[in-house]
């Protein structure tokens, strides 16, 4: 391979054992979760490209948010709740850009989202402005211009850590303007604002040591009875997978996972001695 980074494409849910389906653990044994050892940032996507990767039409009307199309998770740490997007446990109406900044205050984390695209995140700094990571580079632009047309939210509570004071979330952000390329310590826009928020090292690339039993568990809720978890043995592979299931959306998502459920029924039914 030398020093070529070569990008992995995402297994399928057929290919990667994962946990039960209804959400109960019954296995005692390890199981192998989902790794990205080597991948680009997944914000390349944002513009110019459609979900399959196609050129988009510069014609076209650009799809809208649909609140319906959300993917509702939680992260776990061990036993410790440490991110939860629902619309229970979050407020997670979305704002006109223009709207978004008579709330917003310095410190405060902006997801901007669209149906069928990553959501980009970013650190509000002041002055109308945000500090974010955008095709490899840490930006400083202006929120109206960062968020392309999208919608946009204030999500400092999703993740569960203690924050920083405001002070030291925006030193973070500025000191990290013009850092590009391979001087980077992250793969996405998530994983930078939310270090510039809560300083920890998790958020970075290699930030942990991906060895052992994984301790993140990424709880899919597929319905209020039903849910499907994958494992993860470092926080940036958990969010790797949580931003390609919000860039597929809710509906793919559900699609993607009863594929996998059906393949493993038809794969037990196979077994010899199966009646």
């Amino acid at each position: 391979m030398g020093n070529q980074m070569d990008k992995l494409s995402h297994l399928s849910y057929a290919e990667v054992p994962t946990v039960d389906p209804n959400g109960v653990d019954t296995e005692e044994g390890p199981r192998i979760g989902v790794s990205y050892i080597f991948s680009n940032d997944d914000d390349e996507l944002e513009e110019g490209c459609t979900v399959d990767g196609s050129d988009k039409d510069p014609n076209r009307e650009e799809k809208q948010y649909d609140p319906r199309d959300e993917v509702e998770c939680a992260v776990y740490y061990r036993d410790e709740c440490i991110y939860e997007k629902s619309v229970k446990s979050a407020n997670l109406e979305v704002y006109s850009p223009e709207n978004l900044l008579n709330k917003c205050k310095a410190g405060d984390l902006v997801e901007f989202v669209a149906t069928g695209q990553f959501p980009h995140w970013a650190v509000y700094v002041g002055d109308f402005q945000v500090v974010h990571l955008h095709r490899a580079e840490v930006k400083n632009s202006f929120l109206t211009d960062a968020s392309q047309g999208r919608r946009c939210r204030i999500v400092n509570d999703l993740y569960k850590f203690k924050a920083l004071g405001p002070d030291m979330v925006v030193q973070n952000a500025m000191e990290q303007v013009g850092l590009k390329d391979r001087e980077l310590s992250w793969r996405n826009s998530e994983g930078f604002a939310a270090w510039c928020r809560f300083g920890k090292r998790e958020f970075k690339m290699g930030g942990e040591i991906r060895i052992g039993k994984q301790p993140y568990r990424l709880k899919i809720f597929m319905s209020e009875k039903h849910s499907h978890v994958l494992e993860f043995q470092s926080l940036e592979d958990m969010i790797m997978e949580k931003r390609r299931n919000d860039h597929l959306g809710r509906t793919a998502v559900l699609k993607e996972l009863a594929t996998h459920f059906s393949s493993v029924e038809q794969s037990k039914s196979e077994e010899p001695g199966a009646d």
